[in-house]
């Protein structure tokens, strides 16, 4: 499922607009992503951590979130400083670490932390609603901002029906292996859920149009032009 582990809090971040939270984060990523200057980089991580202490964000919610690119990072380091061409800094044995690559590895460590850690104080402490609604008054085009919050909804839909139809098939003594009969079930089982899925947005649609959906989500929060709702 999609969660929201940031979205609650009362902090001074929480309290801004989202679609200032939005603009300031997009614009900070791109600062961030084109700088070279370690001190630009330097003063870009400092801030980026001072706004996760604003927000008064879990300690161990955030490092969990890190984690998810420190794969990226170790194969990074693993790669470059042993590839790139420039002035050697070390030598272990037939390997020669480059000054640039190490260079260039802490600049893109710096910078993909920075940018996360931004992105974590500023989006992930609002809502999928609010973000999309967010998005829509920044002149999003609305279809975008409908297939995002749709998304959101009725991912947990999917869910739950792919947890049923696996109970069913072990229920049935279904067991998982490396055979003709396995693959046949997951391909039936993936069918069904394309199926289901069909036949639920059919439906979906239908009570949406009765209701008398006209393309636009409304939201009951009035957004205006402050830095605080």
């Amino acid at each position: 499922m999609i969660q929201e582990p940031f979205a609650a809090g009362s902090s001074c971040i929480h309290g801004l607009d989202p679609r200032f939270r939005i603009v300031i984060a997009f614009l900070f990523s791109m600062v961030v992503a084109l700088a070279g200057e370690f001190l630009v980089l330097e003063i870009s991580f400092v801030v980026s951590v001072l706004l996760v202490c604003l927000a008064g964000l879990h300690l161990k919610k955030v490092l969990k979130q890190l984690l998810s690119i420190l794969g990226f990072m170790l194969l990074i380091w693993l790669v470059l400083p042993f590839t790139y061409e420039g002035e050697l800094l070390y030598r272990v044995g037939p390997l020669e670490i480059t000054k640039p690559g190490v260079l260039l590895c802490a600049r893109i460590t710096i910078k993909s932390i920075a940018i996360l850690l931004i992105f974590i104080s500023l989006v992930s402490t609002m809502t999928i609603s609010a973000l999309g609604h967010a998005l829509g008054r920044l002149h999003i085009p609305g279809k975008l901002v409908q297939l995002l919050l749709m998304t959101y909804r009725y991912i947990f839909v999917i869910e739950q029906e792919y947890q049923r139809l696996t109970t069913a098939m072990k229920i049935r003594g279904f067991r998982s292996g490396t055979n003709i009969h396995s693959y046949r079930t997951y391909a039936y089982l993936i069918g069904m859920l394309f199926v289901h899925a069909s036949i639920r947005a059919q439906r979906v649609q239908n009570a949406m149009l009765c209701r008398g959906f006209k393309g636009r989500f409304y939201s009951l929060v009035e957004y205006r032009p402050s830095l605080r709702n």
